[in-house]
């Protein structure tokens, strides 16, 4: 999986007043879990565009002055009305350790529900995953050719190796729907069939 560095700085004041000051300078605070104690540290709000705006999953290497820890974002904090980063959280991973992180879907082929009209809806984009960091895939592949109208593809079908799938299995994941205009005409062949 792709890594993401991330510079920053040791943050000893943890004041709500001197976070107000950081966010001010374009800077965003945050802390690392997991290890022996937490770590806070703040850094510039420009290196976490890659991370947050982007459908791909990361690993983050988080260079503390110069103490490099690697781990994943867990949770971020958003201005409600601005919608500026406020606050990061990260957990710090271990390679002998099993992470969970959310993994973007990837759908290949074309639905054979779409072949006769019907319309291709990815209902989850990402599904949670928990497997060792060297097994976290950066996306997980969903051949949908076999998929027909009106038909859905759930959880359940996923199989990656060497990885966990925690999403709920009966979550539909890809589906192919019937636009009403196509229904209208099926309904009618099948109405005339009857006849």
């Amino acid at each position: 999986m792709k890594s993401i560095e991330i510079l920053a700085y040791k943050r000893e004041d943890l004041s709500k007043a001197f976070n107000k000051k950081l966010r001010r300078e374009a800077y965003v605070p945050g802390v690392v879990y997991g290890g022996e104690e937490p770590k806070h540290f703040y850094a510039p709000t420009i290196l976490f565009r890659d991370l947050i705006y982007t459908p791909d999953a990361h690993f983050v290497e988080l260079n503390i002055e110069g103490e490099v820890i690697k781990c994943v974002l867990k949770e971020t904090q958003f201005h409600p009305v601005s919608e500026v980063l406020l606050h990061a959280d990260f957990f710090q991973i271990f390679d002998d350790k099993k992470v969970v992180m959310e993994i973007p879907v990837n759908v290949t082929g074309v639905a054979a529900g779409v072949q006769k009209g019907g319309k291709l809806f990815l209902k989850t984009r990402k599904v949670k995953v928990k497997a060792l960091p060297s097994d976290m895939p950066d996306s997980i592949d969903l051949d949908v050719s076999e998929l027909e109208l009106g038909k859905s593809i759930k959880v359940e079908a996923i199989d990656v190796q060497g990885v966990e799938i925690i999403t709920n299995p009966n979550v539909s994941v890809a589906s192919v729907e019937i636009p009403r205009a196509l229904r209208q005409t099926l309904q009618a062949a099948a109405d005339g069939a009857e006849e």
